[in-house]
C-alpha cells in the first residue's frame, strides 16, 4: 500500500497545467492513468487511518474531467486530485477533504461547506441560545495550533430572525463553517504527510462531535434520528 505521494505526481500536473488540452492529454493518458492508481492507494490509506479513530462510510476521488458547461473557464482538465471522506450518516455530521496541487497549494479541509437550510437554521438557533460550547473548542490551545479559526462565506449582516447586536453575532452570520490547513510541496512528498494529515483530522474531532450533536437534536436536546 501506497503511503507516499509519488514525486511524479507534481511532475505530471505541472506539465498539464502547461498543457492543459485534450491532445497532450491523450497521448499522455498511461502515464496518468499509472499516477491516478497510485493516488488512489493514497487515499484508500487515509481512509484506513482515519477508521481506526472515527467511522468513515466512503472515500471519493474526484474526477480529473473538469465539467466546463456552466463555467467561463474551459480548459478540460483539473491540475490537482482531491478526494473526500464521508463520516457514517445521519448520527455523524461532517466531512474531511484532501486537495493535492503543485506550487504549495496542497491543503486539507474540515467542516461544513454548504449546510442545508435546515441544518444552518439549526446551528444558528443554537449559537444564539448558547456560543459558550462552541468558543470553548475554537480558543482551545491544541485545536487551535492546528486549525485556527473558521475560514468560508458569511452574511454582511444578521440573518432575517436574528438580532444584529446578539453576542454571538459573529459565529450566527456564517453561512459556512470550514478549516482549512495548507502544505508545502515539500510537506506533501515527504514520508508522514499522511501521518500528519490524519492527526489533524484526529484535532477536529471536538468539532465534529458538538456539530453531530447539535445537528441530530432539537432545541430540547431530544433526538431527531428515528
Amino acid at each position: 500500500m501506497t503511503e507516499t505521494i509519488p514525486r511524479e505526481t507534481f511532475t505530471f500536473l505541472k506539465d498539464l497545467e502547461k498543457n492543459n488540452n485534450r491532445d497532450w492529454f491523450n497521448e499522455h493518458k498511461s502515464a496518468f492513468k499509472e499516477i491516478e492508481s497510485e493516488i488512489k492507494q493514497v487515499y484508500n490509506q487515509l481512509f484506513q487511518m482515519l477508521n481506526k479513530h472515527d467511522e468513515i462510510d466512503k472515500v471519493k476521488l474526484f474526477r480529473i474531467y473538469r465539467d466546463v458547461r456552466f463555467s467561463k473557464n474551459k480548459l478540460p482538465y483539473k491540475t490537482h486530485f482531491g478526494g473526500s471522506f464521508n463520516r457514517v450518516k445521519p448520527r455523524l455530521r461532517g466531512g474531511y477533504y484532501l486537495h493535492i496541487q503543485p506550487n504549495n497549494e496542497s491543503f486539507i479541509a474540515t467542516g461544513f461547506w454548504e449546510p442545508s437550510k435546515e441544518d444552518l437554521l439549526r446551528i444558528r438557533k443554537e449559537f444564539e441560545m448558547d456560543d459558550q460550547d462552541m468558543r470553548d473548542i475554537l480558543n482551545n490551545k491544541s485545536f487551535n495550533s492546528v486549525w485556527g479559526g473558521f475560514v468560508g462565506d458569511e452574511l454582511k449582516t444578521a440573518p432575517k430572525g436574528f438580532d444584529k447586536d446578539h453576542p454571538a453575532i459573529d459565529l450566527i452570520r456564517r453561512k459556512q463553517f470550514i478549516f482549512t490547513k495548507k502544505y508545502t510541496d515539500k510537506e506533501v512528498l515527504s514520508s508522514n504527510f499522511l501521518k500528519e494529515v490524519n492527526q489533524a483530522f484526529k484535532a477536529i474531532r471536538p468539532f465534529f462531535d458538538y456539530m453531530s450533536e447539535v445537528l441530530t437534536t432539537d432545541l430540547n436536546g431530544v433526538s431527531l434520528i428515528k
